[in-house]
């Protein structure tokens, strides 16, 4: 009859143990700056990057439009792993070392520039050619059309997936344990193996839900509000 509870009891020991968690949870809150901070750079780089390109690939230059789309490709195509560790490690060797910040930073914000530029080229493809000829016919330039009348339509269309996209590279930020970066992951991590307990782990776990589940019901309130706007 005792061993429920005694099982229960070990349970809360090992994964919710309160001098364990009282002693990291600095460090899991520092951890969790580094975090925040990284996830709200890519999010600005990498956003508008990608709209810079979409921009650039309306402008139906074919050498160009090329280029931007083997860039999207094969960001798109490469796992952001690979990518922060050639940059990382890789880089160095010619003459251009990186912190693991930067590193992962880079990484990180050169994929979500390739889903948001095909987002956005996606919603401006998606637009009637006749808008963009009338616009002009009233005499605004190619770039206030552009600016004016296509890319909020196409913004509008292009929120849905690219919020979700940016909701799942912003979480890649604990890829940044592998060149020791010192964002939540890597620092439970640490602590849990430091304390031999995994109660620095279920810490990092509760650090992830208060960073990104907010930003998670702001998306789904976007989408919705997006959605009937358009």
């Amino acid at each position: 009859m005792d061993s429920a509870p005694a099982g229960f009891g070990q349970f809360v020991f090992t994964f919710f143990n309160v001098d364990i968690a009282a002693q990291y949870a600095g460090e899991i809150g520092r951890g969790m700056g580094v975090t925040a901070l990284l996830s709200v750079a890519v999010v600005l780089a990498g956003v508008a990057l990608g709209l810079a390109l979409a921009v650039l690939r309306s402008l139906h230059r074919r050498a160009l439009n090329l280029l931007i789309v083997a860039f999207a490709d094969i960001l798109r195509a490469l796992p952001p792993l690979v990518i922060i560790i050639v940059l990382f490690f890789g880089f160095p060797f010619i003459g251009l070392p990186m912190s693991s910040f930067t590193a992962t930073w880079l990484a990180l914000t050169l994929v979500l520039a390739a889903y948001a530029e095909e987002s956005i080229w996606a919603g401006i493809a998606a637009l009637p050619r006749g808008q963009v000829e009338a616009a002009r016919s009233t005499g605004l330039s190619w770039w206030q059309a552009t600016s004016l009348v296509v890319l909020p339509q196409a913004l509008r269309m292009a929120v849905p997936p690219l919020t979700n996209r940016a909701i799942s590279v912003t979480k890649n930020t604990a890829l940044g344990s592998v060149v020791a970066l010192s964002e939540i992951l890597n620092v439970a991590q640490s602590a849990s193996s430091n304390a031999g307990n995994p109660t620095p782990l279920v810490l990092g776990a509760v650090a992830y839900l208060l960073l990104f589940l907010p930003v998670v019901v702001l998306a789904r309130w976007l989408e919705t509000r997006w959605q009937w706007v358009r």
